[in-house]
């Protein structure tokens, strides 16, 4: 249950979502430690990032069907476009932990989610941090970057930020999230389109 959903905040999944976070880190960590003895720390940093990041988990999410599990505020649009469905992911593999121990969570997340629908070999040879390509083509084009918060604003109970790419001192593409981050990456992939980086 979504926090927009019950009466009480203390209903909701966001403590599940707490422990669930650490544990899937923990436990994918591991995985990608025993899996590529001869890769780096920053490799592995990077690939356990590309897993445990809010668009894999939530589109892992909706392909078991937790988007038809989960109850939120319906009325709230710009929920079902959030990651709650990746957030309710995670609460559920906390809710195992607590229910089943770490031995049967990790053979949960192994079996159920890594094997099954996380493909790490196009995972390993895409690059989805969109805001790390545009500081790297900016930096090798000698150019000045900015990425600046434009605007916050409240849409139903949820914040909405506004990112924009600053390029040599002009405003070049913006972007929006629920949170910085995802509003800087929408931002920097509009960029790389525009600069055809």
């Amino acid at each position: 249950m979504h926090r927009s959903k019950p009466d009480e905040p203390t209903d909701s999944n966001e403590r599940l979502e707490f422990l669930g976070d650490a544990i899937l880190g923990a436990i994918i960590a591991e995985y990608l430690f025993k899996k590529y003895p001869y890769q780096s720390e920053g490799y592995l940093t990077e690939l356990r990032s590309k897993i445990v990041r809010r668009e894999t988990l939530n589109n892992v999410a909706m392909r078991m069907g937790l988007n038809k599990m989960v109850q939120y505020n319906q009325n709230d649009k710009g929920l079902s476009r959030s990651h709650i469905f990746g957030n309710a992911l995670e609460a559920l593999i906390g809710a195992v932990y607590l229910d089943q121990g770490f031995v049967k969570t990790r053979k949960f997340i192994l079996n159920e989610l890594v094997r099954s629908y996380i493909d790490l070999d196009t995972m390993e040879s895409t690059d989805t941090n969109f805001k790390n390509q545009l500081l790297t083509w900016a930096q090798k084009n000698s150019r000045v970057l900015v990425f600046e918060t434009l605007d916050e604003k409240l849409e139903n109970t949820r914040k909405l930020f506004t990112v924009g790419i600053l390029l040599d001192g002009e405003i070049i593409t913006t972007g929006t999230g629920y949170n910085k981050k995802d509003a800087g990456q929408v931002a920097a992939q509009k960029a790389l389109e525009i600069l055809k980086a």
